[in-house]
């Protein structure tokens, strides 16, 4: 009991300051875009050049460093101060300062090209830009997908084959009854940055690829890494990787068609003449916001029912139901997860169900 209110206590700080940071920079943005500052600062940038690649892309730097900026104290907080508060972080400080640094490279790697790209595609498009720019998102995520284990992964963790052969040759097995065919498994060193234990089955194609953190493999027995496989698994053999593309693709072309359409409508409400105007963009992000407060119950709750089948396909396949339940219960100990919590944040926040749900659903099974 004292645990699991430990757990709950650590959840509900994360998801008040979540909250908070989100609402504080939707605020900021509108703020930002509605008192002119936005066009203040596109004219102020349009003094030193009349690029507007050149524009959108100091544009953007500005505002990602200065919101970096102001809300460093919150996330130094939450994810060094609190982790740590918890005793779920292995992290110096700098290394903290590192891994972030990384993210933010990465990032920007990828981003900028995109955000080079879609502002072509609204300058040719004009308001028809949601089009042919969801069709290329796709195709980007699909890319992504496939480059995520081979290229972006081991910038952050150092990814090696398992030695356990026993276990190893389970997991195999395991994926031939799902159809899939895994050459080798892949241990990473989750123990550099958090005590927390975790598995993923990641990639597309040849770079499909399963992935144990060191903290699962040190701690958990082989039958309990088993039904954990079992679950990944699952999403595998019940097709849920397709599925989850398929619906992220039809909701991206919905979200992009409104986002298009009440940025055109609401030009006006700021004091915009076009849809191409750099000091507008902010306002696609203030739709995006508010729309996907929508969107995000819907696509949890999609999520919830996949977890339910992925839980059903591992105690089936491995036939080690207890295990399974002992190593879930272990999971939500190690990542202090709330084992309970309110109705309405697991059906808003929550793309897993809480381990008394699973725990239940396994038991019906």
């Amino acid at each position: 009991m004292i645990e699991n209110s430990k757990a709950k206590k650590y959840n509900n700080i994360k998801l008040f300051w979540g909250i908070t940071e989100g609402i504080i920079s939707f605020i900021l943005l509108f703020l930002f875009v509605f008192l002119g500052y936005s066009s203040k600062l596109e004219n102020y940038l349009s003094q030193f050049t009349t690029n507007n690649y050149l524009i959108l892309i100091f544009f953007t730097l500005l505002i990602g460093f200065v919101q970096s900026i102001f809300f460093f104290p919150l996330n130094y907080y939450t994810d060094f101060y609190l982790e740590h508060k918890y005793n779920l972080s292995n992290q110096t400080f700098l290394k903290w300062l590192w891994e972030n640094v990384k993210g933010t490279l990465v990032g920007l790697t990828i981003g900028l090209p995109l955000l080079i790209l879609f502002y072509f595609i609204i300058s040719k498009f004009g308001n028809l830009w949601w089009l042919p720019f969801s069709i290329i998102m796709f195709f980007v995520s699909v890319v992504l997908a496939q480059i995520l284990p081979i290229l972006i992964l081991p910038l952050f963790y150092k990814i090696t084959p398992i030695e356990n052969e026993e276990l190893k040759e389970r997991i195999i097995n395991l994926s031939k009854l799902a159809g899939l065919k895994v050459e080798n498994v892949f241990k990473f060193n989750m123990s550099k940055n958090t005590k927390k234990a975790n598995a993923a089955f990641t990639g597309l194609g040849k770079t499909k690829r399963i992935l144990l953190g060191d903290t699962l493999l040190e701690n958990y027995s082989a039958d309990e890494i088993e039904t954990v496989i079992a679950h990944e698994l699952g999403h595998y053999k019940l097709k849920h990787i397709q599925k989850n593309i398929l619906i992220g693709t039809i909701s991206s072309f919905l979200i992009f068609y409104l986002i298009a359409n009440l940025h055109l409508v609401s030009l006006e409400w700021f004091g915009f003449q076009n849809i191409t105007q750099i000091s507008s963009l902010p306002i696609l992000i203030i739709w995006a916001t508010i729309i996907g407060l929508f969107f995000q119950p819907i696509t949890n709750w999609i999520s919830r029912k996949f977890e339910y089948e992925a839980d059903s396909f591992a105690v089936k396949s491995t036939n080690k139901k207890e295990a399974f339940i002992n190593t879930l219960e272990k999971l939500t100990e190690q990542n202090l997860g709330d084992q309970e919590p309110h109705p309405f944040v697991e059906w808003f926040f929550y793309s897993h169900p809480s381990i008394k749900k699973r725990k239940a659903h396994i038991n019906s099974l």
